[in-house]
C-alpha cells in the first residue's frame, strides 16, 4: 500500500481550505483575545510546514486564527467612545478624492496628531457641512470635529455600515464643527493631488458632464456620476465595468507585459541580462502597480494587484504555471494580506468569476474569439447568478445583452482612449484632450442604448432575501448546468434555481398580522402585512445631508421581505423623521399613493380621519386620531392606527402628546388597550404618561430611534414607566430590524435583526437589551 501524497503547499486545496476558515470566521458573534489568536497562528504554521498530510486541517484552521487577528485588529483601531457632545481638536491630512455637493464636502482624514491620542494615525471619515469649495486631497488641516463609532441602521436587504467600515479600516466618523477655527497647514500633494489635477483638466476638456465616464474610468474618480446613472448601471449589470475594475488592471498588465515583449524585439540583446518572461511579468506588475495608484489603490485593485504579483512571482522564479496553480497562489496572497477582502462582494466574484472560466471554457485558438467570448459571457452570468442574487438581491434581465456590446465597448475602446490620454497629457495636451472626447463620444453612444435598456420596466429583478439552502441549491445547479454535455439529466439542474429566483415567502395566516418595525435611525417606518395586503406607515427620514433613508433602507428592506405590492402608505405627519422618504417609497411602488392627516396631506392624497375602518383579511385596521376639522398640529396631528387581529391588538400613535393622549383616554378608553405598543414620539417626556401606559397595558413596548442621536431619546425615565407595568422594551437602536406576528396565542417576536444576526463587527445590545436574547425567534 502506497503512502497518500500529501497536497500542494500552495496549491487549491490548501487555498480552499485557508478560504473556508477565513470565511467561517466572519460569521462569529466575537472573536477570541488577539494573543489567543496570534499564538494559534504561529503553531498552526508551524504545522503546516512540518506536517505535509495536515496541510488542509492546518490551513483551516490557520485560515480562522488569522481572520481573527486581522477582525481584532480592525476592531481595536475603531474609536471605542460614544457619541457625545464633546469636541475634538483633530491634525491630519485629506485622504483620497474628497466629494463636492450642495451640502458641503465628504472627505477621509488621515489623523496624525491631537485628541483622541487613540485614533492618531487612523482613517476617519468626516463631513464638512456648509463649505462651499472642496478640499485639495493631501492637504494637511487642523479643526475641530465631533466624532463616534461608525454604526449605522440594520434591516433586511439593507447596507451593512458597520461591515463596510471594518473592510475600509474606518476608525471613526464625524463633522468638522466652528469653520473660524480651522486651519490650513499644507497644500495638497501626493498621488491623490496628481488624480484630481488630472479630473479637472478632464472637466475643462469635457464640459456639462461629459467627463463623469472619463473619470471613472481612467483614474478611478466617480464622483460625478449621479444616482440615475448607478441606477442605470446595475439595472443594465455594467456596474463592474465603471471606475478600474479589476478587469482592467488585468488588462493593463497585460499591455504592460507586450510592451515588454516589444522591446526585446526592438533590442534583442537585453535577453542577454535578463530573461525575457521574467522581463514581461516585472512590466505586467508594474504597469499594474501605476493603473492602481491612479485609483488610489482602491480595495478592488489592490485585490487584481495581488494576484498579478503572485502570477509574476512565479514566472520570476520559473515555476511551471498551470491556471489552477496561479489562481490558488493569488487566492493565498490575497488571504494572507487582507482577509478582511472576504465581507466584499467584488472578492466573490472576482475568484468565483475567473475560476468558472477557467474551468468551463476552451482555449480560443479551439473555438475562435468570438465564440470564447459569447460563451464566457454565458459562463459569467449562469454561475454569477447565484452570487448577485445573494448580495444585492437583483438580477439583471437585460444584463446578457448589455455585457455584450457593453465589455467590448468599454474594455477595448473607451479604456485605452482614456489612458491613452493620459500618458499624452505629459506632453501633448491637444491630442489628450482629442483622446478624451473620442473616448466621451463612444461612451455617450453606447449610454443612449443602455438608456433604452434601463426604461423597460421588465429590465430589472428584484427578489426576496434569500435563504442559504436556497443558496447553496442554486450554487449546485450552477455547477451542473456548467458540467460537460456528456453529463446527463442537466435540465433537472434548473429545478436547484427555484428556491432562489422563486422562494416562499413568509406570509401571515389569515387573520393574522405580521408587523415589521424597520429601522430607519431617527425616524420611523413600520410594515403591517396580511396575508394578502400591505400597509406602510411612515417611510423614515430624508436627512439635509443627503442621505433618504427611504431609499436607503425602506425601499430595500421591502423588496427583501418579498413586498411585491404596497397598497397602502400611510403617513402618520409631516415631520420629516416620519414622511421624508416618502418619495422614494412612491417612487418605487407607485401603486400606494399617500394617506395623511387634513391640514398637510399632499396633493392627491387621501385623508386619514378618526372613524376610517377597514378589513383586510379578518384583520381590523381604524384610525383613532385626528377627528375630521382638526387643525394640524403637527406632531398632535398624528394618525393614530389601531390594528386587530385574532383578538390581539397594535397601536401606532405616531408622535402624539400627552395631550391627545389624554383625549383619546377619554373618548375611547377601551379602544386603546393593546398587545403591542409603538412608543409615542420615540420615547420622548412630551408622551407616554402614566395614564396613557396604564390604559394600553402593553406587553410589548417598541421604540424606534436612532443610536446615540442628538435628542437622547427614549428618555430612561420614559422606559421606567414602561417597567414599572412590566412592558418588554424594545429599541430598533440596539436590535435593529423588529418582525413581530400577531396570533390568537400572542404576540410573538419573529426576528430582532441585530441580536438573531450577531456579528463581530456590530455593536452590541446595551444592558437593557439583555433580556432580548433570551427571547428565541418564533416561527
Amino acid at each position: 500500500m502506497h503512502d497518500r501524497t500529501p497536497p500542494t503547499p500552495l496549491g487549491l486545496s490548501v487555498a480552499a481550505a485557508l478560504l473556508c476558515g477565513v470565511t467561517l470566521l466572519q460569521l462569529a458573534p466575537s472573536l477570541p483575545p488577539v494573543w489567543l489568536a496570534a499564538g494559534l497562528s504561529t503553531l498552526l504554521f508551524a504545522g503546516f510546514v512540518r506536517r505535509p498530510r495536515l496541510r488542509i486541517v492546518c490551513a483551516f484552521l490557520f485560515g480562522v486564527a488569522w481572520a481573527s487577528v486581522w477582525g481584532q485588529h480592525a476592531m481595536q483601531s475603531r474609536w471605542q467612545g460614544d457619541a457625545s457632545r464633546d469636541t475634538w481638536r483633530l491634525s491630519g491630512h485629506v485622504v483620497g478624492l474628497p466629494v463636492l455637493d450642495a451640502n458641503g464636502v465628504r472627505f477621509d482624514f488621515r489623523m496624525d496628531a491631537g485628541e483622541p491620542a487613540s485614533l492618531v494615525g487612523e482613517k476617519l471619515r468626516l463631513g464638512w457641512y456648509g463649505r462651499q469649495e472642496g478640499l485639495e486631497p493631501g492637504s494637511r488641516w487642523e479643526f475641530d470635529a465631533r466624532l463616534k463609532r461608525p454604526r449605522g441602521v440594520l434591516n433586511a436587504g439593507g447596507y451593512d455600515a458597520e461591515r463596510q467600515a471594518i473592510v475600509q479600516r474606518i476608525a471613526a466618523t464625524g463633522y468638522v464643527r466652528a469653520d473660524g477655527r480651522a486651519l490650513s497647514l499644507a497644500d495638497g500633494a501626493g498621488i491623490d493631488r496628481w488624480r484630481d489635477a488630472i479630473a479637472q483638466q478632464m472637466a475643462s476638456a469635457l464640459p456639462d458632464g461629459r467627463d463623469r465616464f472619463v473619470r471613472a474610468l481612467a483614474i478611478g474618480d466617480t464622483r460625478g456620476l449621479g444616482d440615475e446613472d448607478w441606477e442605470i448601471l446595475r439595472s443594465t449589470g455594467l456596474t463592474h465595468q465603471i471606475a478600474i475594475s479589476g478587469f482592467h488592471v488585468g488588462m493593463v498588465a497585460g499591455f504592460g507585459s507586450l510592451c515588454v515583449l516589444g522591446l526585446y524585439r526592438v533590442l534583442p540583446g537585453w535577453g542577454r541580462r535578463v530573461p525575457r518572461p521574467q522581463a514581461a511579468a516585472i512590466g505586467a506588475f508594474a504597469f499594474a502597480l501605476a493603473y492602481s495608484a491612479l485609483a488610489g489603490f482602491a480595495l478592488p485593485t489592490v485585490r487584481t494587484l495581488l494576484m498579478i504579483a503572485a502570477v509574476a512571482a512565479l514566472r520570476m522564479l520559473r515555476r511551471p504555471q498551470r491556471a489552477q496553480d496561479a489562481i490558488a497562489l493569488a487566492l493565498i496572497v490575497v488571504m494572507l494580506f487582507d482577509p478582511l477582502s472576504v465581507l466584499t462582494p467584488g472578492f466573490w466574484l472576482s475568484f468565483i468569476g475567473v475560476a468558472w472560466l477557467l474551468w468551463c471554457l476552451p482555449q480560443p485558438r479551439e473555438s475562435g474569439l468570438l465564440r470564447s467570448f459569447l460563451q464566457a459571457q454565458s459562463v459569467a452570468v449562469l454561475g454569477l447568478l447565484p452570487l448577485t442574487i445573494w448580495f444585492f438581491g437583483q438580477a439583471s434581465l437585460s444584463g446578457p445583452i448589455a455585457n455584450l456590446v457593453g465589455i467590448p465597448v468599454i474594455s477595448l475602446l473607451v479604456v485605452p482612449l482614456c489612458l491613452l490620454g493620459l500618458l499624452l497629457s505629459l506632453v501633448w495636451k491637444a491630442a489628450a484632450v482629442a483622446c478624451w472626447q473620442l473616448a466621451a463620444f463612444c461612451m455617450e453612444g453606447l449610454w443612449h442604448g443602455l438608456e433604452l435598456l434601463a426604461s423597460s420596466p421588465a429590465t430589472l429583478l428584484w427578489l426576496p432575501e434569500p435563504s442559504l439552502a436556497a443558496f447553496a441549491l442554486a450554487c449546485i445547479g450552477a455547477f451542473w448546468l456548467l458540467m460537460p454535455r456528456a453529463v446527463a439529466g442537466k435540465w433537472l439542474a434548473i429545478l436547484l434555481f427555484l428556491p432562489l429566483v422563486w422562494p416562499a415567502t413568509f406570509r401571515p395566516a389569515l387573520r393574522e398580522a405580521e408587523i415589521v418595525v424597520l429601522d430607519v435611525g431617527q425616524g420611523s417606518s413600520v410594515l403591517i402585512r396580511t396575508q394578502n395586503y400591505a400597509l406602510l406607515l411612515d417611510a423614515g427620514p430624508a436627512s439635509e445631508r443627503g442621505l433618504d433613508y427611504g431609499e436607503a433602507a425602506v425601499v430595500p428592506a421591502l423588496r427583501a421581505l418579498a413586498v411585491a405590492r404596497l397598497d397602502r402608505l400611510m403617513l402618520s405627519h409631516g415631520d420629516n423623521d416620519h414622511a421624508g422618504g416618502a418619495g422614494a417609497v412612491l417612487a418605487a411602488f407607485p401603486e400606494a399613493g399617500a394617506y395623511a392627516p387634513e391640514g398637510w396631506a399632499p396633493v392627491g392624497s387621501q385623508l386619514c380621519r378618526r372613524g376610517d375602518r377597514w378589513r383586510w383579511d379578518g384583520v381590523d385596521f381604524q384610525v383613532l386620531h385626528p377627528p375630521p376639522l382638526f387643525p394640524y398640529l403637527r406632531n398632535d396631528s398624528s394618525c393614530v392606527l389601531r390594528v386587530e387581529a385574532s383578538g390581539r391588538v397594535a397601536l401606532l400613535p405616531g408622535d402624539i402628546g400627552k395631550y391627545v393622549e389624554a383625549r383619546l383616554q377619554r373618548e375611547n378608553a377601551a379602544g386603546l388597550r393593546a398587545d403591542w405598543l409603538l412608543v409615542p414620539h420615540h420615547g420622548s417626556e412630551t408622551s407616554s404618561t402614566g395614564e396613557f401606559i396604564s390604559a394600553v397595558a402593553p406587553a410589548w413596548a417598541v421604540v424606534s430611534a436612532g443610536a446615540d442621536n442628538r435628542f437622547g431619546l427614549p428618555r430612561e425615565t420614559v422606559l421606567q414607566r414602561y417597567r414599572h407595568r412590566n412592558a418588554r422594551i424594545l429599541n430598533t437602536a440596539d436590535a435593529g430590524m423588529l418582525r413581530f406576528a400577531l396570533r390568537a396565542d400572542g404576540v410573538h417576536l419573529l426576528e430582532a435583526r441585530r441580536t438573531h444576526r450577531p456579528r463581530y463587527w456590530r455593536d452590541r445590545p446595551d444592558a437593557s437589551q439583555a433580556m432580548l436574547s433570551a427571547i428565541p425567534p418564533k416561527t
